[in-house]
Protein backbone atom coordinates (compact mmCIF):
# COMPACT_ATOMS: atom_id res chain seq x y z
CA UNK A 1 0.00 0.00 0.00
CA UNK A 2 1.61 3.25 -1.30
CA UNK A 3 1.66 5.96 1.34
CA UNK A 4 1.91 9.88 0.53
CA UNK A 5 2.84 12.45 2.76
CA UNK A 6 1.02 15.65 1.86
CA UNK A 7 3.58 17.72 3.76
CA UNK A 8 6.68 19.73 2.50
CA UNK A 9 7.74 19.84 6.71
CA UNK A 10 11.49 18.20 7.36
CA UNK A 11 10.03 17.23 11.14
CA UNK A 12 7.06 15.63 9.69
CA UNK A 13 9.37 13.28 7.90
CA UNK A 14 11.61 13.09 10.46
CA UNK A 15 9.06 12.03 13.23
CA UNK A 16 7.49 9.54 10.24
CA UNK A 17 11.05 7.46 10.81
CA UNK A 18 11.08 7.31 14.53
CA UNK A 19 8.18 4.66 14.15
CA UNK A 20 9.56 3.49 10.89
CA UNK A 21 7.48 4.90 7.99
CA UNK A 22 8.87 6.15 5.15
CA UNK A 23 6.53 7.89 2.85
CA UNK A 24 6.83 6.58 -0.99
CA UNK A 25 6.83 10.06 -2.21
CA UNK A 26 6.12 13.46 -0.44
CA UNK A 27 3.42 15.64 -2.33
CA UNK A 28 2.73 18.97 -0.08
CA UNK A 29 -0.73 19.85 -0.74
CA UNK A 30 -0.95 24.11 -1.94
CA UNK A 31 -4.34 24.99 -0.31
CA UNK A 32 -5.40 28.54 1.43
CA UNK A 33 -4.46 28.70 5.15
CA UNK A 34 -6.13 31.96 5.91
CA UNK A 35 -8.53 31.69 9.18
CA UNK A 36 -12.20 32.56 8.67
CA UNK A 37 -13.76 35.04 10.78
CA UNK A 38 -14.58 33.20 14.02
CA UNK A 39 -12.96 29.64 13.03
CA UNK A 40 -11.88 28.08 16.34
CA UNK A 41 -8.15 27.17 16.94
CA UNK A 42 -9.23 22.94 16.79
CA UNK A 43 -11.60 23.29 14.07
CA UNK A 44 -9.10 25.42 11.99
CA UNK A 45 -6.37 22.61 12.37
CA UNK A 46 -8.98 19.76 11.85
CA UNK A 47 -9.71 21.96 8.68
CA UNK A 48 -6.77 22.32 7.15
CA UNK A 49 -5.58 18.79 7.90
CA UNK A 50 -8.61 16.96 5.67
CA UNK A 51 -8.08 19.89 3.17
CA UNK A 52 -4.58 19.30 2.81
CA UNK A 53 -5.30 15.64 2.46
CA UNK A 54 -8.53 15.96 -0.07
CA UNK A 55 -6.15 17.97 -2.03
CA UNK A 56 -3.52 15.54 -2.56
CA UNK A 57 -5.80 12.49 -2.31
CA UNK A 58 -7.09 13.59 -5.84
CA UNK A 59 -3.61 13.91 -7.49
CA UNK A 60 -2.78 9.73 -5.90
CA UNK A 61 -6.38 8.43 -5.57
CA UNK A 62 -4.96 5.12 -5.17
CA UNK A 63 -2.58 5.67 -2.18
CA UNK A 64 -2.97 6.42 1.70
CA UNK A 65 -2.87 10.23 1.25
CA UNK A 66 -1.09 11.75 5.32
CA UNK A 67 -1.72 15.58 6.04
CA UNK A 68 -1.40 17.43 8.87
CA UNK A 69 -1.21 20.91 10.24
CA UNK A 70 -0.17 22.41 13.48
CA UNK A 71 -1.98 25.62 15.06
CA UNK A 72 -0.87 27.16 18.03
CA UNK A 73 -3.17 29.20 19.87
CA UNK A 74 -3.88 31.51 23.10
CA UNK A 75 -7.82 30.81 24.40
CA UNK A 76 -9.28 31.58 20.57
CA UNK A 77 -6.16 33.48 19.32
CA UNK A 78 -4.52 31.56 16.25
CA UNK A 79 -1.22 32.58 16.14
CA UNK A 80 0.25 32.85 12.62
CA UNK A 81 3.28 30.92 11.16
CA UNK A 82 5.81 33.33 11.55
CA UNK A 83 8.26 34.72 8.81
CA UNK A 84 9.40 38.31 10.10
CA UNK A 85 11.47 39.59 13.43
CA UNK A 86 8.37 41.82 13.97
CA UNK A 87 5.87 39.46 14.25
CA UNK A 88 8.21 36.58 15.85
CA UNK A 89 8.53 39.72 19.02
CA UNK A 90 4.97 40.20 19.30
CA UNK A 91 4.16 36.37 19.35
CA UNK A 92 7.16 36.05 21.91
CA UNK A 93 5.68 38.93 23.82
CA UNK A 94 1.98 37.30 23.85
CA UNK A 95 3.46 33.73 24.98
CA UNK A 96 5.75 35.09 27.76
CA UNK A 97 4.60 34.03 31.12
CA UNK A 98 1.70 32.59 29.64
CA UNK A 99 0.08 28.86 28.98
CA UNK A 100 -0.90 28.32 25.08
CA UNK A 101 -2.48 25.17 22.73
CA UNK A 102 -0.67 23.18 19.96
CA UNK A 103 -3.26 21.67 18.09
CA UNK A 104 -2.19 19.50 15.38
CA UNK A 105 -4.84 18.08 13.20
CA UNK A 106 -3.80 14.50 11.59
CA UNK A 107 -5.91 13.54 8.47
CA UNK A 108 -5.50 10.28 6.40
CA UNK A 109 -7.34 9.91 3.20
CA UNK A 110 -8.12 6.21 2.50
CA UNK A 111 -8.85 5.04 -0.97
CA UNK A 112 -12.51 4.29 -1.23
CA UNK A 113 -12.81 5.02 2.29
CA UNK A 114 -13.10 8.51 2.87
CA UNK A 115 -11.02 11.06 5.27
CA UNK A 116 -10.12 9.42 9.14
CA UNK A 117 -8.85 12.21 11.18
CA UNK A 118 -8.09 13.38 15.03
CA UNK A 119 -7.13 16.89 16.63
CA UNK A 120 -4.35 15.97 19.23
CA UNK A 121 -3.91 18.82 21.52
CA UNK A 122 -0.69 19.69 23.49
CA UNK A 123 -0.55 22.29 26.56
CA UNK A 124 2.53 24.68 26.58
CA UNK A 125 3.60 27.24 29.81
CA UNK A 126 6.45 29.42 28.45
CA UNK A 127 8.74 31.38 31.18
CA UNK A 128 8.44 35.11 31.38
CA UNK A 129 10.48 35.80 28.66
CA UNK A 130 13.05 39.24 29.18
CA UNK A 131 13.58 41.14 26.49
CA UNK A 132 17.09 40.19 26.10
CA UNK A 133 16.02 36.75 25.97
CA UNK A 134 13.77 37.93 22.90
CA UNK A 135 16.59 39.19 21.23
CA UNK A 136 18.61 36.18 21.35
CA UNK A 137 16.04 34.09 20.12
CA UNK A 138 15.28 36.65 17.34
CA UNK A 139 18.64 36.06 16.21
CA UNK A 140 18.42 32.40 15.48
CA UNK A 141 15.94 32.48 12.89
CA UNK A 142 14.81 28.70 13.86
CA UNK A 143 11.49 30.86 14.14
CA UNK A 144 10.96 31.15 10.32
CA UNK A 145 8.08 29.44 9.32
CA UNK A 146 7.02 28.00 12.79
CA UNK A 147 3.27 28.21 13.92
CA UNK A 148 3.79 31.03 17.11
CA UNK A 149 7.44 31.44 15.99
CA UNK A 150 8.93 29.06 18.20
CA UNK A 151 10.47 25.46 17.63
CA UNK A 152 10.26 23.36 20.57
CA UNK A 153 12.85 20.64 19.13
CA UNK A 154 15.38 23.54 18.97
CA UNK A 155 16.76 26.48 20.63
CA UNK A 156 12.61 27.47 22.14
CA UNK A 157 12.88 24.57 23.89
CA UNK A 158 14.72 26.64 26.70
CA UNK A 159 11.53 28.69 27.60
CA UNK A 160 9.20 26.18 28.30
CA UNK A 161 8.19 25.26 31.69
CA UNK A 162 5.83 22.92 31.01
CA UNK A 163 4.46 20.91 28.99
CA UNK A 164 1.26 18.80 29.32
CA UNK A 165 0.63 15.92 26.61
CA UNK A 166 2.17 14.80 23.23
CA UNK A 167 5.82 16.69 22.39
CA UNK A 168 5.77 15.28 18.91
CA UNK A 169 2.02 16.51 18.65
CA UNK A 170 4.18 19.77 18.85
CA UNK A 171 7.12 19.20 16.88
CA UNK A 172 4.24 18.95 14.36
CA UNK A 173 3.24 14.98 13.91
CA UNK A 174 1.25 13.35 16.84
CA UNK A 175 2.80 10.03 16.33
CA UNK A 176 0.72 8.07 18.82
CA UNK A 177 -2.51 9.11 16.66
CA UNK A 178 -0.37 9.22 13.57
CA UNK A 179 0.82 5.29 13.68
CA UNK A 180 -3.31 4.76 15.03
CA UNK A 181 -4.81 5.85 11.97
CA UNK A 182 -1.71 3.85 9.76
CA UNK A 183 -2.47 1.14 11.40
CA UNK A 184 -6.25 1.37 11.02
CA UNK A 185 -6.01 1.61 7.52
CA UNK A 186 -3.96 -1.39 7.04
CA UNK A 187 -0.69 0.43 6.72
CA UNK A 188 1.95 -2.58 7.72
CA UNK A 189 3.47 -1.63 10.80
CA UNK A 190 4.83 -3.96 13.50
Amino acid sequence: MRLILASASPRRLDLLARIDVVPDAVDPADIDESVPKGELPRAHALRLAEEKATAAAARHPDALVLAADTVVAVGRRILPKVEDETTLRACMKLLSGRRHRVLTGVALAIPASGIRSRVVETMIAIKRLSTEEIDYYAGHGEWRGKAGGYAVQGYGEVYVRHLAGSYSNVVGLPLAETRHLLKSAGYPLA
